[in-house]
């Protein structure tokens, strides 16, 4: 079984693998679903070659449903780009679900059916509001769902504070939902701001709340910020900066292994 044993123990660089829209959701072309598993899979084999720790595989399908919730056959495609992506790394390459906007049931079924190894969690706490319409959390059926499957060492990456996730009202302080995230069962937490030194600030709220929580930069990351935020944080989602042509393109081998190189040199 894949298990995510060194998040928080090394930093982790995590490739994000952005899905063209899968079948069961209004976007799907018909006979793309090939193409979207094998591309899926070799940007996953770039990731690996490159050096990175893993990847976050995540739906982008224009319009969601708020609810937790996802259709069967689009949660059927997930888990066979899941268990591609499984068959062509090694056990220590971790695999990440995301089914948008925030199925992190159906998520949390994925990587334990299909050897993933954490989920990322739009909304795990409070309630957030987004172009598709208000978001709320239960954190009791998430947990009461991962304890039905045994989903324990499937980790929980939980956004707190992203483009993704603001709390609604915008009145609670970063530090305290991430707290609240690993009270409910949270693993770590992923934050991230288009503003350098907002992130900053931010990781050092959690960090003086929750010491011993992982955080992970929730995107807004490149090869150019790279060493500053990354010496501050656990881990990165890497999107844009190591895809060809820019964000959801293939994932680029050497791009990989120039932002890891610069990781790794704040290891030594």
């Amino acid at each position: 079984m894949r298990t995510f044993a060194t998040l928080g123990r090394r930093k982790a660089v995590l490739g994000m693998i952005h899905l063209a829209p899968l079948p069961g959701t209004p976007f799907h072309e018909e006979g793309s679903f090939e193409r979207t598993l094998d591309v899926a899979v070799q940007s996953a084999i770039a990731l690996s070659e490159g050096g990175a720790d893993g990847c976050l595989v995540q739906t982008v399908e224009r319009v969601y449903g708020v609810k937790d919730e996802s259709d069967p056959a689009r949660t059927t495609a997930m888990g066979l780009i899941v268990d591609a992506i499984g068959r062509a790394t090694g056990d220590d390459f971790q695999i990440g679900v995301q089914l948008m906007r925030n199925a992190i049931r159906a998520s949390l079924a994925v990587a334990k059916v299909a050897r993933g190894s954490f989920v990322r969690a739009g909304a795990l706490v409070g309630a957030t509001l987004t172009e598709h319409g208000l978001v709320e959390a239960n954190p009791l059926e998430v947990m009461e769902y991962r304890d039905k499957i045994d989903a324990w060492g499937v980790k929980i990456i939980a956004d707190v504070a992203s483009t993704q996730f603001t709390w609604l009202g915008g009145a609670k302080p970063v530090a305290e939902v991430a707290r609240r995230a690993k009270h409910v069962g949270a693993d770590a937490v992923s934050l991230g701001d288009p503003d350098e030194a907002k992130t900053l600030a931010m990781i050092a709220s959690v960090r003086a709340a929750a010491p011993d929580l992982p955080i992970l930069l929730a995107g807004h990351t490149n090869h150019a910020n790279a060493a500053r935020l990354m010496a501050a944080a656990d881990g990165a989602f890497v999107g844009a900066c190591l895809e060809q042509g820019g964000w959801g393109g293939r994932i680029d081998r050497d791009r990989v292994a120039a932002y890891v190189e610069i990781v790794r040199g704040l290891e030594r």
